[in-house]
């Protein structure tokens, strides 16, 4: 019993993780270290102290009241539910439109594939993953084994583009410019739209909730921020080691760009695997926590759980061919669920204090601090981002 649950804390912070993780994510990382430089590690500890407070704000209370998101917000208030699940859906499609492009990027690398048509191959190897009848175990195992790749490839990339360390230490804390488009889009790209509620879901499913599971759920919650913030760190220097040495990045392929001029022809095929594994991962976790937004509200839809989610990746799929531009999305999607975060973290924040919601527990008023703290500050770039575009 104990190994079950702990392959589940491991599995629900690997869900999260990998769910973050996307070609999005890559994108995002390259195109602003470019911009900002060394500057850019100020934006990744602002980001990862941000995701830690949402995280464990929103995990402790669904574990707490053993619900999931949209049942929570719908005890808040009548209808709230069906609204939060309208925005986490919309930024989850957004976001998955944006995974499976990264998708038929990765084979195009890898194999000189089409993207269109390895956006297709993608697309039908996410859905056998939930066609499988223990599409559960199915989802957990894909998610470590490709997340494990990963983590190697992209820490040997770090190694071999020659980072200067010292520069990106000290602008981490002293940095020369702060940008607010990149500080929303990445906690977006982290903890944004359906991201943040993929592991307490996750955790839900696996029969892990309650007040006396709090301090696994924790553990759980900081271990998929930390795997995350490894990855973006190293994903950092990589790139930062490249640029500081003044080489050419190409703005349609900035990551692949990187990995390539970092290891040659071996570092492109090892950019194609590496946002393969992302992207897949991230199109299963994309679709299980969106359809998780709606199969509380009835039983067929709890019954057809895994039908309603190869489904959600189809549509993904059919509506990034009709669009195209890869990049672009990226980019978008993680703006997107940025924008969304402070909507739901105060739902949550809400139920916490509800005790026909989450019982006897009481949330530390340090936490709900931070929460609120991050709402403010998440409304206001938001607000700022919003007003820039229109």
């Amino acid at each position: 019993m104990k190994n079950k649950t702990t392959s589940s804390l491991i599995a629900a912070a690997l869900l999260m993780a990998t769910s973050a993780v996307g070609p999005g994510f890559l994108t995002q990382t390259t195109v602003f270290t470019e911009s900002l430089g060394a500057s850019f590690g100020f934006v990744i500890l602002t980001s990862i102290l941000i995701d830690i407070g949402v995280q464990l704000n929103i995990w402790r209370v669904i574990a707490a009241s053993k619900r999931r998101a949209q049942d929570i917000a719908n005890m808040v208030l009548p209808g709230l539910g069906i609204f939060l699940s309208v925005l986490i859906i919309f930024g989850g499609l957004a976001f998955n439109i944006g995974n499976i492009a990264g998708a038929g990027l990765g084979l195009e690398a890898l194999f000189g594939i089409d993207i269109k048509t390895g956006s297709i191959i993608s697309s039908l190897i996410a859905v056998t993953v939930f066609a499988n009848r223990q599409a559960g175990k199915a989802m957990d195992l894909f998610t470590q084994v490709l997340g494990f790749m990963m983590i190697l490839a992209i820490f040997y990339i770090a190694t071999v583009s020659h980072p200067p360390l010292g520069e990106a230490a000290l602008r981490t804390v002293a940095p020369l410019k702060i940008d607010f488009m990149a500080i929303i889009t990445l906690v977006g790209g982290t903890v944004g739209g359906y991201i943040t509620f993929a592991g307490g879901h996750r955790l839900i499913d696996a029969g892990i909730s309650g007040a006396e599971n709090l301090p696994k759920v924790n553990k759980s919650a900081v271990m998929g921020i930390s795997v995350v913030a490894f990855i973006r760190i190293f994903l950092f220097l990589g790139s930062l080691g490249i640029i500081s040495q003044g080489l050419p990045i190409n703005n349609n392929n900035p990551t692949g760009s990187v990995f390539e001029l970092a290891a040659g022809s071996f570092g492109f095929k090892l950019f194609g695997l590496v946002i393969f594994a992302a992207a897949v991962t991230s199109i299963i976790g994309s679709a299980y926590t969106s359809v998780s937004f709606i199969k509380s509200f009835s039983p067929k839809i709890s019954k057809n759980e895994n039908w309603l989610i190869i489904i959600f990746i189809m549509i993904s799929m059919f509506t990034f061919i009709a669009i195209g531009k890869p990049v672009n999305l990226l980019i978008i999607a993680g703006a997107i669920n940025g924008i969304i975060l402070p909507i739901s973290l105060s739902v949550i924040l809400v139920a916490s204090y509800n005790s026909n919601i989450v019982g006897a527990y009481k949330q530390p008023f340090w936490l709900t601090f931070i929460g609120i703290s991050i709402v403010i500050i998440m409304s206001f770039m938001s607000i700022k981002i919003l007003s820039d575009l229109f």
